[in-house]
């Protein structure tokens, strides 16, 4: 081949190796639940958004007491140890987060029907990325009743053993503190007091 020929196969080489690069590249980055498009698509607000699946983990499948403290919205401080032998409810939130809004008024319905129960019940809101002003303003327009944890830079966040990727994600935890179910994403009521029961008829 002569030199002239050489560069030409060349210079077409990399045109078309360019183009198969930008094809996958528009591939990868077309899918709309990819993290990084839904951190560009301003309608999502940055948040990877769960599809509402539910696990549930056997008693001899859990992992070890999550240890989960803080400081409430109203500033006062928190923490499980004083809930010891109680199952405890644990909803990531943050009121920048459409599936949060929509699940609100479900979660705190389960709220008041465990209380009214007397079952041994307690709920709690984790609040991400925003202010103890914001998410306290939103709690009282929206008549939540149990408490919520200051982000408080994502410290609490951090004892959820990384089972609350996605906002927003529902954990039921069981008396010894251990997670016993996740739903990741939106949770209703009936469902998540479903949950609860599976866990409370594991002590009978």
């Amino acid at each position: 081949m002569r030199t002239t020929d050489r560069r030409t196969a060349t210079r077409w080489s990399s045109i078309v190796l360019a183009g198969v690069l930008a094809a996958t590249t528009a591939a990868c980055s077309s899918d709309p639940n990819s993290v990084a498009e839904q951190a560009k698509a301003g309608d999502r607000k940055g948040y990877v958004a769960g599809d509402g699946s539910i696990e549930q983990l056997a008693v001899d499948q859990r992992g070890g007491a999550v240890d989960l403290s803080g400081t409430t919205l109203d500033g006062k401080p928190w923490s499980m140890r004083d809930r010891t032998g109680k199952v405890l409810v644990v909803n990531v939130w943050g009121s920048w987060c459409p599936p949060c809004i929509e699940e609100t008024p479900a979660l705190q319905k389960a709220w008041e029907t465990v209380q009214s129960s007397g079952k041994p019940v307690a709920f709690l809101g984790l609040d991400k990325l925003e202010s103890p002003e914001t998410g306290r303003a939103f709690l009282e327009a929206k008549g939540v009743t149990y408490p919520s944890l200051a982000y408080d830079g994502g410290v609490p966040i951090l004892a959820l053993q990384g089972k609350a990727a996605a906002t927003p994600t529902t954990l039921v935890l069981d008396p010894q503190g251990r997670i016993a179910a996740r739903v990741s994403g939106p949770v209703s009521t009936s469902t998540l007091l479903g949950l609860i029961d599976d866990v409370l008829a594991e002590k009978a």
